[in-house]
């Protein structure tokens, strides 16, 4: 392959513009071409990163032979579709979480990646945290002894992005606490959520480029809660909320992780454990870690020297599973067993 990759983004709202950043700043990446159908979008990221190419259909995009990768920064419910036809056009893709909306629909990416021998990778942005790499070194290390039980949370007082736009319709964190235990199979899933906010208009905040439909009703949850149940006999907590009367001093995400030597408390990085004078608790810094902190570079490097990516598609396959059986739990009422 050659020494730059050529690439191009689909979707110049605010999460395709940090693509164009990453891909601009790259030195093994050359940002050919964009597509997006907004015109004053189209226009704004090409003139401010120099793009030469600007196409309002992805499908014309994904024709031109000069493209070796797209990355993918759309609505949720245009991932697997976009994916699809970008893998079957023969381009690797970097995708932004989720993978697709339901785990039928995840499967079809991956089918589509390993039938045309292309990379695809789910842009999980936590996982090249550089706190999230030194948590990782230090659990392989073993300084935690065994993990028993893993807490996840993100909880915002008022966060709900532009209510009435794509992004209030459906999402979680979750895939940076199993990639840390490396554990992906649940046994059981419980959950239940709630939307006591963004149904009353409240919470929102000013995130995010998509256009608000005042006519689309806000018909996901606001705060969500779940208790995975691991075949490993570990057990996970999450919560996750875009808006709540959470107190301002508490930490608005995080991983805490219990092992039998020791904790792991993140973000930021602390390790907990015995000393001579009792508990201690030591911040993680100044270690050189493995891999890119940006998730873009690192797919880069991945395609051109044909190494598995951090973020591998079965994993984030596994997750649209368990995303998927907390949604059946809450909706329905009772434990889901994953299959």
């Amino acid at each position: 392959m050659a020494d730059k990759l050529r690439c191009a983004v689909i979707g110049a709202g605010a999460i395709g513009l940090e693509h164009l950043q990453s891909l601009t700043s790259c030195p093994r990446a050359a940002a050919v071409a964009i597509a997006e159908n907004h015109p004053l979008r189209a226009r704004e990221a090409s003139e401010r990163f120099k793009i030469p190419r600007s196409y309002a259909d992805f499908r014309e995009l994904l024709e031109q032979p000069d493209i070796d990768a797209v990355t993918i920064a759309l609505p949720n419910h245009l991932h697997a579709p976009v994916a699809v036809a970008a893998l079957e056009a023969r381009k690797h893709v970097l995708l932004e979480k989720p993978m697709a909306t339901n785990v039928k629909e995840a499967a079809k990416i991956l089918n589509a990646a390993k039938k045309m021998k292309r990379m695809v990778m789910v842009a999980q942005n936590f996982r090249f945290n550089r706190h999230t790499q030194m948590a990782k070194m230090l659990i392989e290390r073993g300084d935690l002894g065994e993990i028993y039980h893993a807490r996840c949370f993100w909880l915002r007082r008022g966060g709900i992005p532009r209510i009435g736009s794509w992004f209030t319709q459906k999402r979680f964190l979750l895939d940076a606490c199993l990639h840390l235990l490396m554990d992906f199979d649940a046994a059981s899933v419980s959950a239940q959520t709630h939307a006591k906010f963004g149904p009353r208009g409240l919470g929102e905040t000013d995130w995010g480029k998509s256009e608000i439909d005042p006519r689309k009703p806000f018909d996901v949850d606001d705060y969500s809660v779940a208790l995975l149940k691991m075949k490993s006999g570990r057990s996970v907590a999450l919560e996750a909320g875009w808006a709540a009367f959470v107190a301002p001093d508490a930490r608005e995400y995080g991983i805490d992780l219990l092992g039998a030597n020791a904790g792991l408390s993140l973000y930021p990085a602390r390790l907990i454990r015995n000393s001579p004078d009792g508990f201690e608790t030591i911040q993680l810094n100044g270690v050189k870690v493995p891999h890119s902190e940006d998730r873009v570079h690192h797919f880069v490097s991945c395609v051109l020297d044909g190494k598995k990516p951090l973020v591998p598609p079965e994993e984030s396959l596994k997750i649209q599973e368990l995303l998927d059986a907390i949604y059946l739990s809450s909706s329905t009422g009772k434990e889901v067993r994953p299959k």
